[in-house]
Parts: structure tokens; C-alpha cells; sequence
């Protein structure tokens, strides 16, 4: 019951992830405060109070995380394989802009606990399960560079924040996550929009031969409940779903799911590509926080072609 009575701040409370945060902590009991800038909230509450603030105005921050007990900051942008270099630029200027608003609001508002997102991508290249403490050993891969950067540096503002306030400071270090809600041209996403609209030949960037480490988004939200009330102690943990996937068994579950698995794929690796094999080791946070996923990634996928299926909009 640690979340039962709580006031706590999700930032990008409307958003994908932020979305399921907020559907999580209502049903703990808390009282949430989520900021509107560009989208709606599809979630009504009474216990869901909904602020209008921009998160790159200090000031807008502020009075977000004021009077608040938890902050969860899952604001921001992402990018994907297709991003030009100028827009993701611009993706990696306003996560740094409005995750260092985050922990100033936060540590001066004098909130107990916050909740920050790294990111697995932020990792060098290897080709097993990695580990949190390979973080530092090498570069990230190159395809990654700036928004990895960014990714690492957060890390290090957190710890500044943790050794310089009373502030408790939760570091998440998700894999590639899916499920309801991501809007984003994610390859998930993207996909299964694709497979709904039957295209046919289905092509794929990439061999198809890639490693993925997909985890849904709701173990996510509940991997992140659980990192912060069981060790906000600026020690980042991966929350992801430690098996690992190729892009074609992937592909071929989302036609399956979609009912459109007679169409032919085709696979053009001429496309701009990621890494090639990413898959996290969960031992930390299974050790430390009680965590595993609960959902098998057919159902997970099934479950989102579904969504997809009745929010054609998106």
C-alpha cells in the first residue's frame, strides 16, 4: 500500500508510458497531478488532477511538482531509425532541457522521492544479456550517439541531485517497450499500423535477423512502481523483458495477430538499421525489487494490434 494516499507528479501523463503510470498509481490509490501542454488526457479521475504547464518553462515545473510527495518523470520525445539528424537534435535538446527542469523543480520543491528514465540504448554494443554495471565500460553504439549521451548524462545529473539534496532518486533503464497507447514510429508501432493496412509485399527494414528485448508497457509502468518504492537509491536497474526476439519472429507474430500472415515480407536491410542485438540481464531488479514480466510478448502483441484495431486514428 506504499502509494495509497500519495500526491505524486507524472510528467508526460498523457503520453505512452505516462499513461499507464497514471492508470497504475490510481488504482494504488494515490492522487495524481498530470501536466496538459500538447495532448489530451484520456484518462478521467477524481482523483486525476489535470494542470496546464510547459515542462521547458522552470517556473511551469515548479508549481507541478509543489506539494508534491513523488515525482515520475516520463516526459520528453523519442526518436526512431528514420529521424533526420536535425530533428534529432531537436529530440535530444528537449529531453536534457526538460529532464534538468524535473530534477531542479523536484529538489527544490522538496519532493521525497523522483523517478527518472534512462535508457538501454545508452549501453555499448554486446552481444548477450547486458548488465547495468556494463554501462561505462565502452561508448554506446554509434547509432545511438547523441540520444544515448543524453541518456548517460541524465544519469549523472541524477547523482548530482542524489548527493547534494535529501532527494531520493529512482533511475529506470528500460529495453524497448510496446503496447497501447505509443503513437511514436517505433518499430512495434509501425508495424502493426502497416500489417492493419494490409500492405502487401510487407517490407521490413533491416535482415530481419536483429535482437530485440521487447517488453510491454504495463510491466513496465509496474517495474517502475515497484523501482520506486523499493530502491530510489540513484542505482540504475533494468526493467525489461530478458528473453530475446528477432525482428522476424516479431513481424510474423504482428501479421499473425493482425490476420494478414499470408502476406509476402520482404526484407530491405538498404534501410537505415540499429543495433544489431540488444537484450538487458533482469537479475537486478528480479532480485532486488521482486520483478518479472507477467506478459508473453504474443499476448502483448495481440493485445496491441487490438488497440490499434478500435484506434484507427493513431
Amino acid at each position: 500500500m506504499f502509494y495509497k494516499d500519495k500526491k505524486i507528479l507524472v510528467t508526460g501523463g498523457t503520453g505512452f508510458v505516462g499513461t499507464h503510470l497514471v492508470q497504475q498509481l490510481l488504482a494504488a490509490g494515490a492522487y495524481v497531478r498530470v501536466p496538459l501542454h500538447s495532448r489530451p488526457s484520456s484518462i478521467k479521475h477524481e482523483r486525476l488532477e489535470l494542470m496546464p504547464a510547459d515542462l521547458t518553462v522552470l517556473a511551469d515545473c515548479r508549481k507541478l511538482a509543489h506539494g508534491m510527495q513523488l515525482v515520475f518523470h516520463a516526459g520528453g520525445t523519442v526518436s526512431s531509425a528514420g529521424t533526420t539528424p536535425a530533428s534529432a537534435m531537436s529530440a535530444i535538446t528537449l529531453n536534457t532541457v526538460v529532464t534538468a527542469h524535473a530534477i531542479e523543480a523536484s529538489w527544490a520543491e522538496g519532493v521525497e522521492r523522483l523517478l527518472v528514465f534512462s535508457s538501454s540504448t545508452a549501453y555499448p554494443e554486446a552481444h548477450h544479456a547486458i548488465t547495468e554495471d556494463e554501462m561505462w565500460t565502452a561508448p554506446p553504439y554509434p547509432g545511438y550517439f547523441g540520444y544515448a549521451w543524453m541518456r548517460r548524462y541524465t544519469e549523472r545529473l541524477c547523482e548530482f541531485a542524489g548527493s547534494r539534496s535529501k532527494m531520493k532518486i529512482a533511475i529506470v533503464r528500460p529495453t524497448a517497450v510496446y503496447g497501447q497507447w505509443d503513437t511514436s514510429a517505433h518499430v512495434i508501432p509501425s508495424l502493426v499500423r502497416r500489417a492493419l493496412q494490409k500492405q502487401n509485399p510487407f517490407v521490413v527494414w533491416g535482415t530481419g535477423e536483429e535482437v530485440r528485448d521487447f517488453l510491454h508497457v504495463t510491466d513496465l509502468a509496474r517495474g517502475c512502481l515497484l523501482l520506486m518504492e523499493k530502491h530510489a537509491a540513484c542505482d540504475p536497474v533494468n526493467i525489461g523483458y530478458g528473453s530475446a526476439v528477432t525482428i522476424k519472429q516479431t513481424v510474423h507474430a504482428i501479421l499473425r495477430a493482425a490476420g494478414h500472415e499470408k502476406a509476402e515480407v520482404v526484407y530491405d536491410n538498404t534501410k537505415p538499421g540499429t543495433i544489431p542485438f540488444r537484450m538487458v540481464d533482469i537479475s537486478k531488479a528480479r532480485n532486488l525489487l521482486g520483478f518479472a514480466p507477467q506478459i508473453k510478448l504474443e499476448d502483448g502483441l495481440a493485445d496491441t494490434v487490438k488497440w490499434f484495431q478500435a484506434n484507427p486514428q493513431f
